[in-house]
């Protein structure tokens, strides 16, 4: 199974930008799609992106679309999610999931310890 490490969190001001990473070890990273996801006090979990092995597959919460971005280095074992104009709604402890299967990522094999967020107003 891949083990994931997710870094790249903190307190930015609304408007502003930050870059997540998520580093994956134990399997071979361009096998596994992808995702970001995240959890706000109170509030169900919610795919925020993902994208599929070879990055032909991406999808974005419309919450999201226009602001933030996925991407994958496979060479590097590492999926980014640059986040560009943020909002005070951002806010929450966000987490990498890794599956085999695109279609399964909400249930996916493998998912980072989670970096807070903090968009402050």
């Amino acid at each position: 199974q891949v083990s994931l490490v997710d870094t790249g969190g903190g307190l930015v001001q609304a408007g502003g930008s930050l870059r997540l990473s998520c580093t994956a070890s134990g399997r071979t990273f361009s096998n596994y799609a992808m995702a970001w996801f995240r959890q706000a006090p109170g509030k169900e979990r919610e795919c925020v992106a993902k994208i599929s092995e070879s990055a032909l597959l991406i999808y974005y919460a419309d919450s999201v679309k226009g602001r933030f971005t996925i991407s994958r280095d496979n060479a590097k074992n590492t999926v980014y999610l640059q986040m560009n104009s943020v909002k005070p709604e951002d806010t929450a402890v966000y987490y990498c999931a890794a599956d085999p299967s695109y279609s399964k990522l909400d249930s996916a094999d493998a998912w980072g310890q989670g970096t807070q967020v903090t968009v402050s107003s």
